[in-house]
């Protein structure tokens, strides 16, 4: 009974899977360079696995309910919804009428406990929902906390490249200092800063690092220090934690940076938020003295609040013929992909709780139909049956929203603790606050309540003749 609508519901989740998993990853990876990786291509193996392994899964679910079934005396199978049902239900029922909650709640609240069983699963499929809404909320609000560093004011970004070796533009004809003068001069500027960047060893390690050396405004590194402080003197570094962590190092610790033959021994002073694995950053004085000779290869460039960027690039090549000048983009492609990311499987996985729901819900009206016929020939209206239905799983929404808000948080925690990539500070890990805290347990309602609207809207149209015609 259960395989053939498992490989049916197998056979169309994978064509459908397979047609949406390249717009979906190209949307999500839209921006980032991806160097040889292809996107959307899903290999074969994946659809072989889900067309044999969600199958065996559903057949590994079946044989506990079937066995129940199998011992289940003939006589009670007959009158199945029609004989009234003793034991926890009732007896919960009766002490919720003694409260004073309107009877259809009190009734509803009291048909979980005929079911545990059934109510636990329920409430299982209910804490994944939640659990995931949670994870996805704080995921997205750390990433777009992570996305907004550095932005400053709002004013638009310009990036100034310089010719010279390597590329192939013609060199500048001003000079290194006379092209931050001007850069600094020119209308709508607010803050300029030099980028030279070389290839360095550490001493003692066989593969080269990039450094990159700045020089101008100190706001280079603001918003991204984690730990530490910003490198202010000859002989101080920064880097991110990959850095750090491939070579055992820490804030404190001394490295020797040695180029063309000149060394200089540096101290980490600070980690910054994200970084290359293979590259650090110094101050311009340690440049001075490994290579005195290199000048910079790049000018980033701050604009005021409403300045005219497209006016500002082409005042910046009319400068000189070696300067090219772009307005650097606002947005942030990592931050894009994991929202996407998170919206897309948190949609699903939402609507697969709801119709957990939805399946109990169905199974308890066709098991009720007749204790809800004789409900309502006695006077219970359409608009009751369906608040006395809702409200049996508005309870186990609640209480699932109680128990998945906090393991939402500590996948939540879990995630962003070890990205690896990135050291997130606590400032954006401490994400969760009282409005975000009850939009997620009301999230719990609502899938349960989302999942219950369709059967008890069905209950609320049954006829007492369909239903008491066996009596």
């Amino acid at each position: 009974m259960v395989s053939v609508p498992a490989v049916v519901g197998c056979v169309l989740g994978t064509l459908l899977g397979n047609a949406l998993s390249g717009p979906i990853l190209k949307v999500a990876f839209t921006g980032i360079e991806t160097g040889r990786a292809s996107l959307g291509e899903i290999g074969p193996w994946v659809s072989v696995v889900c067309l044999l392994g969600m199958p065996a899964l559903v057949l590994l679910a079946a044989p506990a309910p079937a066995l129940r079934a199998h011992r289940l005396p003939a006589a009670r199978a007959i009158s199945a919804g029609g004989a009234p049902r003793t034991g926890r239900g009732r007896r919960a029922q009766r002490v919720l009428a003694l409260t004073r909650l309107p009877r259809p709640v009190s009734l509803g609240l009291g048909q979980p406990f005929a079911r545990p069983a059934r109510t636990l699963l329920t409430m299982a499929a209910i804490v994944l929902g939640v659990t995931t809404v949670t994870l996805a909320t704080g995921l997205t609000t750390t990433m777009v906390a992570f996305g907004d560093v550095g932005r400053g004011d709002g004013g638009a970004r310009i990036q100034v490249e310089a010719g010279g070796p390597g590329n192939d533009r013609t060199p500048p004809l001003l000079g290194d200092p006379q092209i931050e003068e001007r850069l600094r001069s020119l209308p709508g500027a607010t803050r300029v800063r030099a980028r030279a960047f070389c290839q360095a060893n550490l001493v003692g390690q066989s593969q080269p690092v990039s450094a990159d050396f700045y020089r101008g405004d100190d706001a280079v590194y603001a918003d991204t220090i984690v730990k530490g402080r910003a490198p202010a003197a000859a002989g101080e570094v920064v880097a991110g934690p990959s850095f750090l962590k491939e070579r055992g190092l820490k804030v404190g610790d001394r490295v020797a940076l040695e180029l063309n033959g000149n060394k200089v021994s540096a101290t980490v002073v600070g980690e910054l938020i994200e970084g290359n694995a293979r590259a650090l950053g110094a101050t311009w004085q340690t440049l001075a003295r490994l290579a005195p000779e290199v000048r910079a290869g790049e000018y980033s460039v701050r604009l005021a609040p409403g300045a005219d960027a497209r006016a500002y690039t082409e005042a910046v090549e009319a400068l000189d013929p070696g300067l090219r000048a772009s307005v650097s983009d606002s947005g942030n492609a990592g931050t894009t992909t994991v929202v996407t990311f998170s919206t897309v499987f948190t949609v699903p996985l939402t609507l697969v709780a709801s119709l957990g729901v939805f399946n109990t819900v169905l199974l308890n009206t066709r098991e009720r139909r007749r204790d809800l016929g004789m409900l309502k020939s006695i006077g219970m209206t359409p608009r009751q049956v369906v608040v006395m239905t809702v409200t049996s799983v508005a309870g186990l929404g609640l209480a699932g929203g109680l128990l998945g808000i906090p393991l939402g948080i500590v996948a939540h925690r879990l995630v962003v603790d070890h990205v690896g990539v990135v050291a997130f500070p606590e400032s954006m890990k401490d994400v969760w606050h009282a409005p975000q805290l009850a939009a997620m347990l009301l999230a719990g309602v609502a899938i349960a309540v989302l999942g219950a609207l369709v059967p008890a809207r069905s209950a609320a149209r049954m006829t007492i003749a369909s239903v008491l015609h066996t009596e």
